[in-house]
C-alpha cells in the first residue's frame, strides 16, 4: 500500500472526513484539502491516532493556482495522487430563495421576500464555482499526474439536485446536475489513460449545516425535512458512514475495475419516491 495517495477534498466535512478516516485505516496515505486549517487538523489528528498517515493543506480547490501548489506539497510529502475524492462544495443561504416560486413582491424588493429576481448574482455565481470548478479543477490538476503514472482513481460528488431541481436551491442544483454530465464526458476520455472516473450522489445526510435546516432548536424537525422525509422511502436520514461501503467499492479494482462513468445515489430511496 505504500504507492497509495488519496487526496480527498473537502476533508473537514462530515461526509469526507470519514471517508479520508476509512482510507487511512487502509492503509492509504491521505492528503487533507480544504479551506480551513482548524477542520482539516481535527481529522488529522484522528488518523494520527489510529497509526495513520496524513497531512493537512489548506487551498481553495476553485483556484487552479493554489492547486498547483498543493499538488506540489502532496507529492513532496506523500507521493503522487492514485485516488482523487472530490468532496468540496457546498451552498450559501444568500443564493437561496426563501420561497419556493415567484411572489410579486420579490420585484419591488420586499424585504420579507426574497426570490430569484432579488438575489445577488456574485453569490449565486460563487456556488456554482465552488461546485463545478472546484471539482473540474482538482481533475485537472491532479489528473494530469495520473495520466502520466497510467493509473489512477476519480471520485466526483454530485447530489439528489443532479437529478431533480429541489426548490431553492437553483445554483447548487445547476452545479450538481453539471457535476454528473462531467463524470461521464471525464471518465470516456481519461479510459485510455486506465483512469476510472465515477461519482456518489448522496441523499439528505445530516450535517452541521443540514442540522441547522432541518431541526428547530427544541429539536423538532422543519417543515423542510418533513417534506425530505415524506418522500424518503426509508424515513431518515443518512449518516456519514453509510458512504463507505459505495466508496470502498467504487476503489476496488477486482470488483469495480469495469466501472467508470456512472453517478450513483446513496438516498434512502429518495429517487424512487414521486411524492404522490
Amino acid at each position: 500500500m505504500e504507492n497509495k495517495i488519496a487526496v480527498v477534498t473537502g476533508a473537514g466535512g462530515t461526509l469526507c472526513s470519514a471517508m479520508a478516516i476509512d482510507l487511512a485505516k487502509q492503509g492509504y496515505k491521505v492528503a487533507l484539502l480544504g479551506r480551513t486549517e482548524e477542520k482539516l487538523k481535527i481529522v488529522e489528528h484522528k488518523i494520527r491516532a489510529n497509526g495513520g498517515i496524513a497531512i493537512s493543506v489548506c487551498a481553495d480547490v476553485a483556484d487552479e493556482a493554489a492547486m498547483r501548489g498543493a499538488k506540489d506539497i502532496i507529492e513532496s510529502e506523500l507521493g503522487i495522487c492514485t485516488l482523487l475524492i472530490n468532496g468540496a462544495g457546498g451552498n450559501q443561504n444568500d443564493a437561496l430563495p426563501n420561497i419556493p416560486e415567484f411572489d410579486e413582491r420579490e420585484l419591488n424588493n420586499d424585504d420579507a421576500v426574497k426570490g430569484f429576481f432579488n438575489l445577488n448574482m456574485e453569490v449565486f455565481q460563487s456556488v456554482i464555482d465552488i461546485n463545478t470548478m472546484g471539482t473540474v479543477i482538482p481533475c485537472f490538476v491532479f489528473g494530469k499526474s495520473m495520466a502520466k503514472n497510467k493509473q489512477g482513481n476519480i471520485i466526483n460528488f454530485a447530489s439528489m439536485t443532479s437529478y431533480r431541481p429541489i426548490t431553492r436551491v437553483a445554483a447548487y442544483a445547476m452545479a450538481k446536475n453539471g457535476i454528473e454530465s462531467f463524470t461521464q464526458w471525464l471518465a470516456a476520455y481519461l479510459a485510455p489513460a486506465n483512469i476510472r472516473v465515477n461519482a456518489i450522489a448522496p441523499g439528505f445526510f445530516l450535517n452541521d449545516r443540514s442540522r441547522k435546516i432541518m431541526f428547530n432548536a427544541d429539536g423538532s424537525q422543519t417543515e423542510r425535512a418533513q417534506n425530505i422525509l415524506r418522500q424518503t422511502p426509508m424515513k431518515r436520514f443518512g449518516e456519514a458512514p453509510e458512504l463507505i461501503g459505495c466508496m470502498n467499492w467504487l476503489i476496488d479494482e477486482k470488483n469495480a475495475g469495469f466501472v467508470t462513468g456512472i453517478t450513483i445515489p446513496v438516498d434512502g430511496g429518495f429517487l424512487s419516491s414521486p411524492g404522490v
